[in-house]
């Protein structure tokens, strides 16, 4: 499914959730059509603001499979910093962020994407607190490890946990704004 409640292409969209959205409901930051995982939907505009114009950056997790058995060298080349190459052709080095090998998620739900086998893949957890267009599969294929999974877990302190795909955790604003650790004094300056 897409972040966006309506396309003009034949996809899901989040309308297509079994949910009563209130008016002005819209998505906080993406996740592309071959992404999973967690998605911030919020009535509130200023939102997007304190969390990806902050003074203080925001943690983002990624557990990201990729072909390939990976090596502790190449953790510390994505923890260091990879060179990407972002619109029109120009490189960009990313910004050093957590980056661990890992096991593959026995409890997240399975995914669409199937497998072969026989070739051999590896799972990363992956914090960053930037985030370039389509960023994190960049950095691995720049690695030389395509990405063949890739689930959003966590944003700051809020969790995916085991929310099934498609369903709604709502949350307070109290309990929203601590989770993610945003600075609401600003609110009436945004």
């Amino acid at each position: 499914m897409v972040s966006q409640f309506w396309s003009p292409d034949k996809v899901r969209v989040l309308a297509d959730i079994d949910f009563n959205w209130p008016e002005g409901t819209h998505a906080i930051g993406r996740l592309d059509n071959n992404s999973e995982g967690m998605l911030l939907l919020t009535t509130n505009k200023k939102i997007t603001k304190l969390l990806f114009e902050s003074k203080v950056p925001h943690k983002r997790t990624y557990l990201v499979m990729v072909l390939r058995v990976v090596t502790e060298e190449t953790v510390e080349q994505l923890r260091k910093g990879i060179e990407i190459i972002v619109q029109e052709g120009a490189t960009y080095t990313t910004t050093p962020c957590e980056v661990a090998l890992t096991q593959p998620p026995a409890d997240l739900y399975p995914s669409a994407y199937k497998l072969n086998e026989r070739v051999p893949y590896s799972w990363l957890s992956i914090t960053l607190t930037e985030g370039k267009y389509h960023q994190v599969r960049k950095m691995v294929k720049a690695a030389g490890h395509p990405c063949k999974r890739l689930i959003r877990t966590s944003i700051e302190d809020m969790q995916l946990g085991d929310l099934p795909p498609g369903a709604v955790r709502e949350y307070s604003e109290e309990e929203f704004f601590r989770l993610l650790k945003l600075d609401t004094s600003s609110l009436t300056t945004v």
